[in-house]
Formats: structure tokens, sequence, C-alpha cells
């Protein structure tokens, strides 16, 4: 009776629908917060969510988006979400502030930002020495975008106080503040890049969506967009952790094997701009820089420190624990359910 009783019970749950299933996630209604979802950025959580990978894991996700990767850390921080898809160096930063925060799966191999030149304010401009006391577009203050430019004034001996930054978004507010002249260069992505560069509207100086740019720029591999959340929160909900890993790790795959008119077919009609044919653009530039599988790689988190440490030197100076603020377990056990994706 006992045998018959167990075999029941197990053709029982294998007929459950999903939702049944989900139970045994200890958080399947969660929130993520994002800065700029129309961003290639973060394309792999917009197909995670518009092919259904979340459902098919148990999950019932609510995406918020926010104009910059700062206001959708801080949500987290406040407790108004629970995960961040959003930019990796964002976990060092938080560590050496005091919070523990954690990557778990990586959307994009390289930070895809740009930083452009407006060709009207910078007609003669020669180098990045000559963005000093320039106004210059970000997606938001604090967020990679500010830092990529911070790192790059660095460079040229330049402090982030030599200039003024001008939250801009990631939308046709961006691309109004370029061509109204508001701004004299600008940090952003794609498909705010691909369409200021067709108009003409904007001179590539620094581009990390080509790989071996980025390696060049930063003097390594540094992971961009990732989902990241709290210690605490990993920890006591590791099931939820690893379906969240399983959807992003199959929307990766999925975007290196789908062509433009996929992909077009995918995203929602307000994420191009009114222009298919530059969203196409954007995605082709954009595709060798996301990630394929969700590894983050293991010097990844070194070369985001180096970056950090470049414009602050107390972050410089400071003892962290860079193994803290990323693992490849969760992705893993995504690669091992998924192998084609």
């Amino acid at each position: 009776m006992q045998r018959r009783h167990l075999i029941a019970s197990g053709l029982a749950a294998a007929t459950l629908p999903h939702w049944a299933l989900a139970q045994a996630l200890e958080k399947p209604k969660l929130t993520i917060a994002v800065g700029g979802k129309n961003l290639l950025y973060y394309l792999p959580l917009t197909i995670a969510e518009q092919l259904g990978y979340f459902k098919a894991e148990g999950l019932d996700v609510t995406i918020v988006d926010f104009a910059g990767g700062s206001k959708a850390l801080q949500a987290v921080v406040g407790g108004s979400a629970d995960v961040v898809s959003g930019a990796f160096e964002h976990t060092i930063n938080m560590q050496f502030k005091g919070q523990a925060l954690r990557a778990f799966v990586l959307q994009g191999a390289t930070p895809q930002i740009v930083l452009g030149i407006n060709p009207k304010t910078l007609p003669n401009y020669k180098g990045f020495a000559d963005l000093k006391g320039k106004k210059i577009g970000v997606s938001a203050p604090g967020s990679s975008t500010n830092v990529m430019v911070n790192f790059l004034l660095a460079k040229v001996g330049l402090k982030p106080t030599d200039v003024s930054i001008i939250g801009v978004g990631t939308g046709n507010g961006a691309v109004a503040a370029m061509r109204s002249g508001q701004i004299d260069a600008m940090s952003n992505l794609d498909p705010v890049i691909t369409l200021l560069l067709r108009s003409g509207d904007i001179k590539i100086a620094s581009d990390t969506r080509v790989m071996a740019e980025s390696e060049a720029v930063f003097g390594g591999p540094m992971p961009a967009g990732c989902l990241y959340a709290p210690q605490p929160f990993i920890d006591k909900n590791p099931a939820t952790v690893q379906a969240l890993a399983n959807a992003i790790v199959r929307a990766d795959k999925w975007i290196q094997t789908a062509g433009a008119a996929e992909i077009i077919k995918a995203v929602p009609e307000s994420y191009l701009l009114g222009d298919r044919a530059v969203y196409i653009d954007a995605f082709l530039a954009a595709k060798g820089s996301l990630s394929r599988d969700g590894m983050i790689p293991d010097k990844g988190p070194e070369t985001a420190f180096r970056a950090l440490a470049s414009v602050d030197a107390k972050l410089g100076a400071a003892k962290l624990d860079l193994n803290a603020v990323y693992t490849n377990d969760f992705v893993k056990k995504a690669n091992a359910k998924y192998p084609k994706g």
C-alpha cells in the first residue's frame, strides 16, 4: 500500500502545473530593479521575460525600470526590490561601503559603454584631455556610464570634478540632449549610440562594445551587466536564485543563436526608438559583447577593482574580498540543466 501510495504521489507531482511546482521556491514572486531596461546591455533580462523563461522556472517576476544603475541599486538597498540587473562593479563599491552584494549570473561580457563626442560643440576634439570643463551626459550620476567617464579621465590626469556630469537617461532624452548641444560628450549605450552615429550627431572616442578594445581600456576582462543581490537574500533563497540564473543562462544562449528578425520580434516596440534598422545595427554591434553562458570571468573582479581604484584612492587602499562579490555556482548548474539553451 505504501509503495502504491508513493508511486501515485510521484505521478501526481509529475502532472502538476508550473505554479504548483513553484512552491518549492522560497520566493517565487519577486522584484528585479534595472536601470535602463531598453538597453542592449540588459537584453538577456528582456528575453528571459518576453520568452517566458522566468515563468518556466516557476517565477513571477516584476521588473521595475529606473533612470540608471545607481537608482536600481538604491531600490534593493532600500528594500523595494529583491535583485538588481545592473553593472558588476556595484558589488565591489558596496562591499567597500560595508554591504555584501553578490553577482550570480552574467549578461554582458564587456561594458558596451561608448564615450562619444558632440561634433557640434567639440569640433576640434583630439583626446580625453579636451573634456576638461565640459558637460558630459551619463545615464545617471554614479552609474557605470559615469564610472567609465571617471576612469578615462584618470588616464589623462583629470579628476571627476574637472567635468560636469549630467544625467540624461538611456532613451530619447539622451538623444535630444546630444542633438540640442546641451552636452559636449556622452557616455551611454545602445541603441542610443547607434541612433546618434547614424545621424552624425556623435563621434566615438572609446568603444567597449568591442571585446579587444574593452580589454585594452580596462587591462583585462571587465564583466558588465549581471544579476546581483544582497548576500542574505542569496543565502535565504538559493532555489529562487538558481531559478533566476537558469532563466538568464537560457536567454544568454538564445541570443547567441538568434537572428536580427527574431530579436526585433521578441523585444517591445518601444525599445526600437522608432527605427527598426537602427536597433538591428545596434544588436549586431553588441551581440559579441553579450555573455554566451552566464559565467563571470575569474579575473573580472580584479579588473573591475582596478578601474574603481583608479578614481577612488580610498577604495584602492582598502582590503576587499573579491571572491565574495561573485559566484559561478548557480551558473554551472544552469549550464548543466540547459547545455543548449
